[in-house]
């Protein structure tokens, strides 16, 4: 376990509540998009409001991050409202995601390139990947993080995810009215067809 990074994110989180926060954009707008029924995967979760979200449609959802704090608000959170949503200490540079596990897997504002194969193979035939993340195009009012190494380059979700079937994909970049629209971030669904 990367303990100096389980700390920093304990910290985060020690005051913060599970449940407060709306799901990303793109969960938001295309949950018409996800089945009746099945598995998900909130990855790098933080207070879990894609997961929450999930569940409240019925979902089962294991929501991994490497903050035991945050794991253990996500757990009581998901008892005292009976949600199926499990919080799971996880550090991705150490675990594996089981393959073919996964009929609905969520990522945002996280960015660990080396993950995208696993996350691929962790989906089942049909399955979804709802991504949302920080871009390198960013507009003045840009608040995500400040390595360059946490933000997608142009189009790289289509790169990084190009075995999958594309679904919906947005990137906005710097251009037209720069306060308006889904700016800083690329969102992308694509599905697992085989």
């Amino acid at each position: 376990m990367d303990t100096q990074s389980q700390n920093k994110w304990n910290n985060i989180y020690q005051e913060s509540q599970v449940g407060e926060g709306d799901p990303v954009w793109v969960l938001k707008e295309f949950s018409h998009l996800l089945p009746v029924n099945g598995t998900a995967l909130d990855i790098a979760c933080g207070l879990a409001p894609n997961g929450v979200h999930l569940a409240r449609l019925g979902l089962q959802v294991e929501a991994w991050d490497i903050s035991d704090v945050v794991v253990e608000k996500i757990n009581q959170y998901a008892e005292s409202n009976k949600l199926k949503l499990l919080g799971k200490t996880v550090d991705f540079s150490a675990t594996g995601i089981p393959e073919s596990s996964f009929d609905v897997i969520v990522v945002s504002h996280y960015l660990e390139r080396k993950l995208a194969p696993a996350i691929v193979k962790a989906l089942r035939p049909g399955g979804l990947l709802f991504y949302q993340t920080f871009v390198k195009d960013v507009t003045p009012s840009y608040s995500g993080p400040g390595n360059p190494d946490f933000r997608l380059d142009s189009n790289e979700l289509l790169k990084l995810f190009s075995e999958l079937k594309l679904v919906a994909y947005r990137e906005e970049a710097t251009i037209g009215v720069l306060d308006e629209g889904l700016r800083n971030v690329a969102a992308y669904i694509g599905q697992k067809v085989n």
